[in-house]
């Protein structure tokens, strides 16, 4: 049944006259009395009396009206609801992030959009790339920012399920207390800090982002394995070691902590890309936060020092 018919109809039993119903929708009266026939055909019973001025509903038609409106009222609603997700007056946010892009660069994306489209719900989860990447494939997440040492996106998603967006390259920079004796340095090489005592996620400096120490030809001495970037940050500034951190959690830094950029060779850059699930359309959430967040990375990063 063809949804417009049940719209003439109910037009043609609140005003009574099919002339009047056509001024309304813009039909010409014959328009109006082919389609309430074939509604009627289609119903197998009459609708309306035809009278010398106007129409009239039959006993059948009055049974019908209510239906009609309760039809055309929910599909009234089901097109708002779906104008609704399209416009972000409505619908979900649902983002998946490594933890230094949410220090800054996350909340940042998502404090813009919440002000841009407020009646979005949103929801972040933290973690490594593979359990994004298994969320994401899950439905559990719309957006997934995912970072590697690797420039070659085929080497985070081996399987091919999903679509990659380069967003950012994350240099990685040196924090070291304002008193030491290198904050006033420009650059740095890393050899130069072989002496130093360290501060790190773990004791294995191969699994943290002092392997590039190891690369550079020296084991680096860690004094102080802790995760989380406050607690790193914490210990350089009271100046009990140095630690390595990404642009991206450098732009929180405290103001008592120097950082200063490597030298290129030295240098280990990540590289940040955005994920979504391929073959399936991007919400229109999901693409107007995208947009805050390369906002935010041309915002660029703090400067050293």
């Amino acid at each position: 049944m063809d949804m417009a018919w049940l719209d003439v109809f109910r037009t043609v039993a609140h005003l009574g006259s099919f002339t009047a119903a056509g001024e309304r929708l813009g039909y010409t009266q014959s328009a109006i009395s082919r389609q309430i026939a074939t509604l009627e055909a289609e119903l197998g019973t009459p609708l309306f009396d035809r009278l010398a001025r106007g129409v009239r509903l039959t006993e059948h038609g009055r049974a019908l009206l209510p239906h009609a409106e309760a039809m055309l009222e929910r599909l009234d609603t089901t097109r708002r609801d779906l104008a609704a997700l399209t416009e972000l007056t409505a619908g979900r946010l649902r983002v998946g992030a490594f933890d230094s892009a949410n220090v800054a660069l996350v909340p940042s994306a998502l404090a813009a959009f919440r002000a841009a489209h407020p009646q979005v719900a949103i929801s972040l989860t933290e973690g490594l790339s593979a359990p994004l990447l298994g969320l994401l494939a899950d439905g559990a997440i719309d957006l997934a920012l995912l970072a590697t040492y690797h420039a070659d996106a085929e080497l985070i998603d081996e399987t091919g399920q999903f679509d990659l967006s380069p967003l950012a390259e994350d240099p990685v920079l040196v924090a070291l207390s304002r008193s030491h004796r290198l904050a006033g340095r420009r650059r740095l090489r890393l050899a130069e800090l072989a002496d130093e005592a360290w501060i790190a996620a773990r004791r294995q400096p191969e699994s943290t982002l002092l392997a590039s120490c190891v690369r550079s030809g020296f084991q680096p001495r860690i004094e102080y394995a802790v995760a989380n970037w406050t607690a790193k940050l914490g210990l350089v500034a009271a100046g009990l070691g140095t630690t390595l951190i990404p642009s991206l959690a450098a732009r929180a830094a405290r103001p008592d902590i120097a950082l200063v950029p490597l030298h290129p060779d030295d240098t280990p850059v990540r590289h940040v890309y955005t994920a979504v699930r391929r073959g399936q359309r991007v919400p229109p959430a999901v693409t107007a936060f995208t947009g805050f967040l390369r906002a935010g990375v041309a915002a660029g990063t703090p400067s050293s020092n």
